[in-house]
């Protein structure tokens, strides 16, 4: 299905709060952001994605929606001592029923309450497959690493369409605002990895847009997206990420001394710092050398990746396998709940007080 069957669906959705002129409400003060984080608990989890979805079409679909599955896997985070996850939404589902998509993740939020986890919740992806649609989602392709994993809104041919904006900012806005005052929604990760595909600055009017449309919300939670990469070519997204940001988020996949240069960087903004995504192993980033650094700094942590499923991420990055590689790059468990690794689960359980 085209992604421009949205803007006929919603056009009367749109007449009603699409082209609303709301307020633009101010970034959080640091003030308010550190009060609002010293209030919590550390936040550890992991970016979930239920092991029987490909990407985040068939994870919120009316047809492939998993409660069963998600329940189970959500007991295990829980089990290790995980209090919080990252979940990718997407906004093609949100076009086909805006109603339907609010009323799973109603479902999802009674889930996680009732395993003690909070959610933050991805609106954009600029990462992997550029052009999505609804309906039965592909087989994922053996040993590939995200093989059917998909962009949102989509590749440079959605980001260049500003006749799809009207239906970006609705989706925004709608979902922010059904959703604001919801205590178990920690925080609103508005845009993951902008630029990223050889996007660059391509990505640019949208990451602006989207700040804009979560401050005409003004939601409880803050909003935030995270910094990726460093190199020159990111310079002004950077920039606009940490100017717009109420709190700092990131995301590392190198060495541990890199993730100390990180953080000093960071530390310079005043605000809470959230690491969004980390842990790859073959890369020599694991449990073992980050989540104590995360915990003594008191450091918002989520690794990517829990059960072994079809977004196939126990395979490395653009590799191509045959076989289970003997080092998982992501995820923890396999899909009947034992883990990949013993002492690893054991390392957990003791950094997030669980080991009893």
């Amino acid at each position: 299905m085209n992604y421009k069957f949205s803007l006929i669906l919603f056009a009367i959705i749109l007449l009603f709060f699409a082209f609303k002129s709301d307020d633009i409400s101010p970034r959080w003060s640091t003030e308010k952001a550190n009060s609002w984080y010293s209030v919590k608990e550390w936040l550890v989890g992991c970016n979930f994605t239920p092991s029987t979805a490909i990407n985040s079409i068939e994870f919120w679909s009316q047809e492939s929606f998993d409660p069963e599955t998600i329940d189970r896997e959500l007991k295990w985070a829980s089990d290790i001592g995980f209090n919080s996850i990252r979940v990718y939404l997407h906004y093609l589902v949100w076009a086909r029923s805006p109603a339907g998509l609010k009323k799973r993740m109603e479902k999802f939020l009674d889930i996680t309450a009732k395993h003690d986890i909070n959610v933050m919740f991805v609106l954009f992806d600029d990462c992997w497959n550029e052009n999505p649609n609804l309906g039965k989602q592909p087989d994922p392709i053996p040993g590939t690493h995200n093989s059917g994993w998909v962009q949102c809104p989509g590749g440079v041919k959605q980001l260049e369409d500003k006749a799809l904006y009207p239906v970006l900012k609705a989706y925004t806005k709608d979902i922010i605002r059904h959703f604001a005052n919801d205590e178990r929604v920690i925080a609103w990760d508005l845009y993951n990895e902008p630029g990223n595909f050889d996007k660059f600055n391509i990505s640019r009017p949208l990451l602006e847009q989207v700040f804009n449309w979560g401050r005409e919300v003004n939601p409880s939670q803050p909003l935030t997206v995270g910094v990726w990469n460093w190199d020159e070519g990111y310079t002004d997204l950077n920039k606009i990420i940490l100017n717009k940001s109420d709190v700092i988020s990131f995301h590392h996949y190198n060495k541990k001394k890199d993730l100390f240069k990180w953080i000093d960087t960071l530390k310079q903004y005043d605000r809470p710092l959230f690491c969004t995504e980390y842990m790859a192993r073959t890369r020599h980033n694991t449990f073992a050398t980050h989540l104590p650094i995360f915990k003594d700094q008191r450091i918002a942590a989520y690794n990517w990746g829990l059960v072994s499923g079809k977004t196939q991420t126990i395979f490395m990055w653009d590799s191509t396998y045959t076989a289970e590689p003997a080092t998982w790059f992501h995820d923890i468990f396999r899909k009947d709940g034992t883990p990949f690794n013993e002492d690893e689960i054991d390392l957990i359980k003791k950094i997030t007080d669980k080991k009893k």
